[in-house]
């Protein structure tokens, strides 16, 4: 739809003239090398250990484990993956200036049944040829993974992709729950909450613990299945992330749902046979 190689419109213009926000449009990475590769390997593994690590804490911390990287490149490799610490800083999650941003309801409130909130984020996921970003959206109280997707630009596409399956398999959420990255700010996003009366909640300024449960689910995607089978490529990736999502939500009991699945949760709440 937009055309980089364009000599008379710029691609802002072009974005214009289609109607598509210019924030969902991102340059073509540049691919990592094998180094660079094993180094964003490396940050994933600490990001999940301590999510409040920014770009001096993680270069600090690589430099201890005998990596003699400098803190630009760290920062280069950390907005590829998305990532950011706690403390504000550059990110490719960081809100569009255009966007609005909507407060965080979730604060003290008991989520007692399915479908009263869900919860969407991104993350990064390491490959032998390149890396992948994966969206998923879940239900709080079942923990249930409604619907995701994987794709290899961080645009809105996949995640809006996401967001029509788990509105039309599972009807809607009384309030659904994002962080204030542009993917989600869009209008293109929030629009079609908005149209099905949802209401919007975000999480604070580098408070990744406001979406707790979809860090878990990370979490537990990374170290029970990705790091264990290091996907060549997007194709095994999506065959292997089905395989485990399955897995996830069917057979995988959870210490916080008295060792049942979400599946069976998620059914039991909305009065189904489990």
């Amino acid at each position: 739809m937009v055309d980089r190689t364009h000599i008379e419109l710029p691609v802002t213009r072009q974005c214009e003239l289609v109607g598509v926000s210019r924030a969902t449009v991102y340059r073509e990475p540049t691919s990592p090398s094998n180094e660079d590769l094993s180094f964003m390997r490396l940050i994933d593994e600490e990001h999940l250990r301590h999510p409040f690590y920014g770009s001096r804490r993680m270069t600090l911390w690589l430099r201890s484990q005998g990596h003699p990287v400098n803190r630009k490149r760290i920062e280069r490799l950390m907005r590829w993956m998305g990532l950011e610490g706690m403390a504000p800083g550059p990110s490719t999650s960081r809100p569009h200036p255009q966007h609005p941003v909507y407060p965080y309801l979730l604060r003290d409130l008991q989520i007692s049944r399915a479908n009263h909130v869900w919860a969407t984020d991104i993350t990064y996921i390491p490959m032998a040829q390149g890396f992948a970003y994966l969206v998923a959206i879940m239900d709080w109280y079942s923990r249930r993974v409604l619907a995701w997707r994987l794709s290899n630009t961080l645009d809105t596409t996949f995640c809006i992709e996401a967001l029509d399956e788990a509105l039309r398999r599972h009807g809607t959420p009384e309030i659904f729950n994002t962080d204030q990255g542009a993917q989600f700010t869009a209008k293109e996003f929030t629009h079609r909450l908005k149209s099905k009366a949802i209401r919007i909640s975000m999480d604070g300024r580098g408070r990744c613990l406001d979406n707790v449960f979809v860090e878990r689910l990370w979490r537990s995607v990374k170290y029970e299945h990705v790091y264990l089978h290091a996907y060549d490529n997007l194709r095994e990736a999506r065959r292997g992330l089905t395989q485990y999502f399955a897995f996830y939500n069917r057979e995988r009991p959870h210490r916080a749902l008295r060792d049942r699945t979400p599946e069976t949760v998620y059914r039991l709440s909305l009065g189904e046979a489990a």
